[in-house]
């Protein structure tokens, strides 16, 4: 010790060097933006994968092969009358009685609606969205390990023991005192490892012992106690003490995924959803119009029967068979738009359509046909930055990372230091707190402790296991790439195939009300019909709706894959102008006590916005405010 230094100087200096340890300790070796980096490595991986497309990279238009037809063009807007999505009038459409007895009530729903109150009001995504609030509630208390700790310490003793006698046998055998102690104080955790206390601790001793005299009595003692301990190689450094914080948000990052991940699944399925009622509806007026045509045949039948003319019998007997099919084919049509109908009501779960009311939803939106422009290699690239499933597994390769730092470092020795330093004073009162620093009672403790496990077999196993964990998360990765470089040219290669399909369902559609035209035409100039002629007018009838049928399901289904195509590029919430706000706990908890909760998130204007969606851009100034905060308009059939 230099000679003009003060006692309490060397504590403090001691105490001061254990902080500069672990100071030291908090940085971390390790670079921390591991997802930036992880995210240069996710282009470099699937470079392999548009390696081809990188050849092509121009965008292409789809394109769809025609022939000419053996019909005559002024026949084409009789036929496109007969026949055909722009011959059907939904407004008469008679879908039965409901479950009530009554005639059905419809109420129309555009897909905009339908998409818009899905995002907002889906009881599966209502659940997800607390997930990153629930997240991000396990970061703080994870974060709460390093916060300062206040304690209080409280002891009364009453001592009655007996005591051995003095060389000056100045005793008399017994030890009677009562004792007052009350510690105070405050510590940390430090994110080297490290924990850092300082306590206040004052003790009142009140002798009672006969025979001796103390001085002073009572006598009141007071300590003020400096202590860092510092693991020097086992738990040392900010990797090891901050990894569970950094697991943990990373857990509220996947929250976020997962939820992004399910927003895309219940759009699409909207949208899928809301073209099958589309082309349940068309189903409807499409088998209809086919039991009026066969009404209309089994009726002639009937009167040339009545008539008296060469009507065999058996042939009105197959017009009425022939009828009642089509009659269970139209019941059967409208069960399916019934069951579209709930489907979508329970994805939009929308107050104002109940999944319990017997109210049909009928589409406003009828799906397009139009040739989509497209880019193999913009496709991929686009799905590898934008789906959330490599953020998921780019998450996992820093989760093992993490993990893998940590059983490294359990492999060391456990060496801890430990400085202390204690100021003491006594007095008979309170004086004795002021008698602490005035240098003449100070304690100094350093100390190391040292322990190996003798072969270290658990750490050592458990460093393995994290390291194959790592390998099998990059193999992980590289599998995700995979399967999304398969579902975007799945999906893009069912687009172009449904293009191509439409053209050839069309022209069926075309041909087959131009045979049943040709048929009629003759039918009104030949009186007898015979059985032949009679089951050919019954199946070209039939062909003409298989074919209308198909040509409205191909166009559905169009449009049906070009949503996905959208979902397996994980763009869907930019093409509906959906923005995702991720809301804290707080929001959420102070947004679940209001009875308008959900109502609230999204409105326009509010503070705070929890997770909800709410369009990117303002509206036009003569737009009305989004009251469901969520969805623009989907680019309807892209």
């Amino acid at each position: 010790m230099s000679p003009d230094r003060k006692p309490q100087d060397v504590g403090l200096l001691l105490v001061s060097a254990g902080m500069a340890i672990s100071l030291a300790g908090c940085v971390s070796p390790l670079d921390h933006d591991r997802e930036q980096a992880l995210r240069r490595g996710v282009l470099d991986t699937v470079r392999q994968e548009v390696a081809d497309a990188e050849l092509r990279p121009d965008p292409r238009t789809a394109t769809r092969a025609t022939e000419p037809l053996p019909v005559r063009q002024d026949f084409m807007p009789e036929l496109e009358k007969m026949a055909g999505p722009a011959s059907r009038d939904f407004a008469s459409v008679n879908y039965g009685e409901d479950l009530m007895g009554g005639q059905a009530r419809t109420v129309g729903v555009s897909l905009e609606r339908a998409v818009h109150a899905a995002v907002q009001n889906n009881l599966e995504l209502q659940f997800a969205r607390l997930a990153p609030a629930i997240s991000e509630a396990d970061v703080v208390s994870a974060e709460a390990a390093f916060d300062w700790v206040f304690f209080n310490n409280f002891n009364w003793t009453d001592r009655d023991q007996e005591s051995p006698t003095t060389s000056l046998g100045i005793t008399n055998g017994r030890d009677q005192r009562q004792v007052v102690n009350n510690a105070t104080g405050i510590r940390r955790p430090l994110e080297s490892g490290s924990r850092f206390s300082v306590q206040q601790e004052l003790i009142y001793t009140d002798f009672e012992t006969r025979g001796l005299t103390y001085s002073p009595d009572p006598a009141t003692q007071a300590a003020l106690t400096l202590q860092f301990d510092q693991p020097l190689l086992r738990n040392f450094g900010s990797d090891v003490a901050l990894a569970q914080v950094r697991l943990n948000r990373n857990a509220e990052r996947d929250a976020v995924a997962k939820l992004r991940i399910q927003l895309i699944q219940k759009i699409t399925q909207t949208e899928t959803t809301y073209w099958e009622l589309v082309r349940a509806q068309h189903d409807v007026v499409i088998l209809s119009r086919l039991l009026e045509r066969g009404i209309k045949t089994r009726d002639q039948l009937d009167v040339r029967l009545n008539s008296g003319l060469d009507v065999p019998p058996s042939q009105l007997a197959d017009a009425v068979a022939r009828v009642e099919r089509r009659k269970i084919d139209v019941f059967k049509a409208r069960d399916a738009v019934r069951e579209a109908s709930d489907k979508l009501k329970v994805l939009m779960n929308d107050p104002d359509l109940p999944v319990g009311t017997e109210t049909l939803v009928t589409p406003l939106d009828q799906p397009v046909d139009e040739a989509m422009s497209y880019s193999l290699l913009d496709s991929l690239t686009t799905a590898v930055q934008r789906r959330p499933e490599i953020d998921q597994a780019v998450l996992s390769i820093d989760n093992t990372s993490i993990r893998q730092t940590v059983a490294a470092n359990q492999r060391l020795p456990q060496l801890d230091l430990q400085v202390q330093t204690r100021f003491q004073g006594m007095a008979s009162a309170l004086g004795a707190v002021s008698d602490e620093f005035d240098g003449r009672f100070v304690d100094y403790v350093v100390g190391l402790a040292f322990e190996q496990p003798i072969g270290n077999r658990a750490a050592e196993a458990t460093d393995v296991r994290r390291r194959l964990e790592r390998e099998q998360a990059v193999i992980s990765y590289r599998n995700t790439v995979q399967q999304i470089v398969r579902d975007v040219k799945s999906s893009l290669r069912t687009v172009l195939t449904n293009y191509q399909i439409i053209g050839t369902a069309r022209s069926s559609r075309i041909t087959a009300a131009d045979s049943l035209r040709a048929l009629e035409v003759e039918n009104d100039l030949i009186r007898d019909r015979s059985s032949e002629r009679l089951e050919l007018e019954f199946n070209r009838q039939e062909a003409l709706a298989s074919a209308e049928r198909s040509e409205i399901q191909a166009i559905t289904d169009l449009n049906s894959s070009v949503a996905q195509l959208y979902a397996s590029m994980g763009t869907s919430l930019e093409r509906n102008s959906i923005k995702l706000a991720i809301p804290t706990a707080e929001q959420a908890l102070a947004g679940r006590r209001s009875a308008d909760w959900w109502e609230s998130w999204g409105r326009r204007g509010e503070a705070p916005a929890p997770a909800t969606t709410a369009p990117e851009a303002e509206p036009a100034p003569d737009a009305p405010p989004a009251d469901l905060g969520g969805a623009g308009g989907p680019a309807g059939g892209q």
